[in-house]
């Protein structure tokens, strides 16, 4: 019984090493995408300090970058992200976005969301990420915003 569960433990760690290795793409082998020069992201119609009410609309601009899904692999490309009351500098540049509530993903290629926020102050700004989700080097990413939500 002890044997058939190790090879079955065993296959297992092997099942998920080989998937991580196909899918998940190691830290090792998978440089950032490098940002075209000039690449910016930036909300549209939405001017820092603006109180609003729900539901909020938000408009994302990019200038000198393509949109493309995720996954989608094509030059000078990527997608937008949506972070919510996190401070930049805690963002782990290196590694694909987390999908949460603070961290909204736009992979297929969208350009605007409509949300329902918590009442109160909230920050925000956008990060441009390429087809794994993985922000650009150098990041491309809009000015931190604080809006109120009346």
């Amino acid at each position: 019984m002890n044997r058939l569960l190790a090879l079955s433990t065993g296959l297992i760690f092997a099942s998920a090493a080989a998937f991580a290795d196909n899918h998940g793409h190691s830290h090792d082998d998978m440089a950032r995408t490098p940002a075209p020069e000039g690449a910016m992201v930036y909300f549209i119609g939405l001017e820092d300090g603006a109180t609003v009410s729900n539901p909020v609309t938000l408009h994302f601009g990019a200038r000198g970058i393509g949109i493309a899904p995720a996954n989608v692999e094509w030059p000078n490309t990527g997608h937008h992200h949506l972070l919510i009351n996190l401070d930049p500098a805690e963002v782990e540049m290196e590694f694909g976005l987390p999908a949460d509530d603070q961290h909204r993903h736009f992979g297929g290629g969208q350009t605007e969301v409509t949300l329902e926020l918590p009442t109160g102050t909230h920050t925000m700004f956008l990060l441009m990420g390429d087809h794994n989700h993985v922000p650009h080097d150098p990041p491309i990413m809009s000015e931190v915003i604080t809006i109120t939500v009346e």
